[in-house]
């Protein structure tokens, strides 16, 4: 008996050493030496058959391999874990001392940066900035502007309408009107209209069924076509540089009365003649001229007591010259590369 003790306690030790690469490999071996049927408490049962002498003898020496046996397992269980640990760590690790990711800064769009600028140079004028709703009625897009129902000027802005009552707006136009019909006493305004417009267009390298405007409205007595020829030529100077030239050429909107498209020389070629002017030294920049009299009546104002000028230029335009651009599309389509350059 006490060569089968000695015996299991050297198969036991050397199977924990040497063949426990794991902690399931392990547990087995704890069943095989030490679990109700292992091999350790199949010797305690065959004590029976010793006589009362051998019996506390064997049962000491029983008693020791179990303990060493356990001992064996506790310590390579720890070694173990340990070993596991390690593994585990490293191959999660996070380098803390790597930096982080940089978070990339955005920068304003070019339509806004050039928007801002229309803005202030206005404002540094002594414009104020008004707003107005891009979800407007017929009556202050159209009637309000001397476009009645039917009138055949309307066909020149082709429109999203909802209803026959209501559209997106074609213009920023009614924010004038509702700008008028705010004062009272024929009080004077300087004021533009910043906005989103939407006609029912092409998408091209010139056109879109969405552009941004800004519409300009002086009214006050003693206003003269002079004045909006100073304020134009001014913003244009200001906006192109200094040596930007204007003309005006005589044209047709229901809303102002005389009327005139506004040309400035060509920023590219600075009016000697290129493919960008199509040869002839000027590029069209936006509509102007002295408000309708029947404008001014439906807002409330006396035509014989005060006069204005009106004009509407769109931002994308603006744009397009400051920035030497060929196509519209590029404002629009996001594309990070190209935005990246502003």
């Amino acid at each position: 008996m006490e060569k089968k003790i000695k015996d299991l306690r050297e198969r036991a030790g050397d199977a924990i050493k040497n063949s426990a690469s794991n902690l399931k490999e392990l547990d087995e071996i704890r069943v095989k030496f030490l679990g109700k049927k292992g091999e350790l408490t199949g010797l305690l049962r065959g004590m029976s058959q010793l006589t009362a002498e051998e019996r506390p003898i064997i049962g000491k020496l029983v008693n020791e391999a179990r303990a060493e046996i356990e001992q064996l397992i506790a310590e390579k269980n720890s070694e173990l874990k340990a070993a596991e640990l390690k593994e585990k760590l490293a191959s999660e690790k996070i380098d803390v001392t790597l930096p982080g990711r940089r978070v990339h800064e955005g920068h304003l769009h070019p339509l806004t940066l050039t928007l801002n600028r229309v803005k202030e140079i206005f404002v540094s004028m002594g414009y104020t900035v008004e707003e107005g709703p891009e979800v407007e009625t017929d009556y202050y897009n159209f009637e309000a502007l001397n476009l009645p129902k039917d009138h055949p000027a309307r066909d020149m802005q082709d429109s999203f309408y909802i209803t026959e009552e209501i559209l997106l707006r074609t213009q920023t136009s009614p924010v004038q009107a509702r700008t008028m019909e705010r004062h009272k006493n024929n009080e004077p305004i300087r004021m533009i209209a910043p906005g989103r417009v939407y006609r029912r267009d092409d998408y091209d390298a010139s056109h879109s069924p969405m552009f941004t405007q800004v519409e300009g409205l002086v009214i006050d007595k003693g206003i003269s076509f002079a004045d909006l020829k100073g304020t134009l030529e001014d913003f244009s100077k200001k906006i192109f540089g200094e040596k930007t030239k204007i003309r005006l050429r005589p044209s047709f909107f229901p809303f102002t009365e005389p009327s005139a498209e506004v040309d400035v020389s060509c920023v590219m070629c600075h009016g000697e003649g290129c493919k960008v002017c199509q040869g002839t030294g000027w590029l069209e920049i936006l509509g102007a001229g002295m408000v309708h009299p029947d404008v001014l009546k439906m807002s409330g104002y006396d035509p014989s007591k005060v006069s204005g000028f009106a004009f509407g230029m769109g931002i994308e335009r603006i744009a397009m010259l400051s920035y030497g651009l060929d196509d519209m599309r590029l404002l629009y389509d996001n594309d990070v590369r190209f935005l990246k350059q502003f």
